[in-house]
């Protein structure tokens, strides 16, 4: 199935849905810290105001400013935008492990009731696979190839759990099992190299889900793999979801992944959210340019091909070098050459409806323009 008939299947199945309350909060920036409530509608991960910088030639270079994201036990949260938006950095962050010479310079993660940013490095250590995992997008490097697969998975249960060699073992070929990798009691014992990219992906997901975190960040999960395959992968990291309760963070740049899986969908741009929302609202009527410009350069396979797609002009922007007004002013249809787009930084705030963002200064002028797919 291709991305724009997914997004209209998604749309059309979600419209006669109204958001809840677990959707409206999953994108809404919290405003107080977090109190005591039930487990139900408290966020299983919650960002508020994350800032990261790097060192930059004057001052430092803000590469992941304010975001503010949260999603609920048993949702999907889709991170989406351009290569070097700030997706994968945003929840590095939130995870403790930016790259040397970075620093999370403001902001909170709230998991398992505690703020990562102002824990100790041996806490932190703690919550990562217990609480928390991580996905990352390229599996042949994120595994050790000196090692079997079993031999990692082994270490990931012993470094947190009072076991040993054997049972650690035993419950990696459970793992193995779990995440559908056929004949687990054999495969255990092969090298990376000796699987292949899905099988290698598959492994990871076993490591991340080891400890049953409460929050499974997917970045990029299906990169280089045929489509087939990322069905497949997809398919398993929602089963998983479902079995375990957990809170599913995806980041990608595939809207026709989000509209079938997610439920909630952020998209980002120059290291911001510039608009989110539950899947209905923002695929049905996206209220940022830069969206919308997204959803129009998707290729249709129901239409005549009669001229050229429409692209979104000029680079994604240089984060050291932001223009003073909205980050997407350069190449926006809307509001290039505004004066008040060229100086005013839009903030991030509500539309129509509740749940519903957006960081653009015209925003209103999107409710009732035609949106393509």
């Amino acid at each position: 199935m291709n991305a724009v008939s997914k997004l209209a299947r998604a749309v059309t199945s979600r419209a006669s849905e109204d958001a809840s309350t677990a959707d409206v909060a999953a994108v809404e920036p919290a405003t107080t810290r977090p109190t005591a409530a039930p487990d139900r509608v408290r966020p299983a991960l919650e960002l508020r105001d994350l800032t990261t910088v790097f060192p930059g030639d004057a001052e430092p270079t803000v590469v992941v400013d304010h975001v503010s994201l949260a999603v609920r036990p048993g949702r999907t949260l889709a991170v989406v935008g351009e290569s070097g938006s700030g997706k994968s950095m945003t929840f590095l962050s939130a995870l403790g492990l930016v790259p040397p010479g970075g620093k999370v310079s403001a902001g909170e993660s709230w998991i398992d009731g505690a703020d990562i940013q102002r824990l100790r490095r041996e806490e932190v250590r703690r919550l990562r696979g217990a609480s928390i995992s991580m996905v990352f997008q390229d599996p042949l490097t994120a595994l050790n190839p000196v090692f079997t697969i079993g031999q990692q998975i082994v270490e990931v249960l012993r470094a947190h759990l009072s076991i040993g060699r054997r049972e650690a073992r035993a419950r990696a070929v459970d793992l193995l099992r779990k995440v559908q990798i056929p004949d687990p009691e054999r495969r255990i014992d092969d090298y990376p190299h000796q699987l292949s990219g899905g099988m290698r992906q598959r492994v990871l997901i076993a490591m991340a889900v080891a400890l049953d975190p409460k929050v499974l960040i997917a970045d990029e999960p299906t990169t280089a793999l045929d489509v087939t395959v990322q069905a497949q992968i997809l398919d398993l990291l929602a089963s998983l979801r479902e079995e375990l309760g957990m809170a599913l963070v995806l980041i990608t740049h595939d809207l026709g992944l989000v509209a079938e899986y997610a439920d909630t969908v952020a998209v980002m741009y120059g290291g911001r959210v510039v608009e989110a929302g539950t899947i209905e609202e923002v695929f049905s009527a996206p209220l940022h340019p830069y969206t919308r410009a997204l959803f129009r350069s998707i290729p249709r396979l129901d239409e005549a091909v009669t001229e050229q797609l429409p692209a979104i002009e000029g680079q994604p922007p240089n984060v050291a070098k932001l223009p003073p007004g909205c980050a997407f002013e350069p190449r926006c249809d809307l509001g290039r050459g505004r004066a008040d787009c060229c100086t005013v930084r839009p903030p991030l705030v509500p539309g129509d409806r509740p749940g519903h963002r957006s960081a653009c200064l015209h925003a209103d002028e999107l409710v009732h323009a035609e949106v393509r797919p």
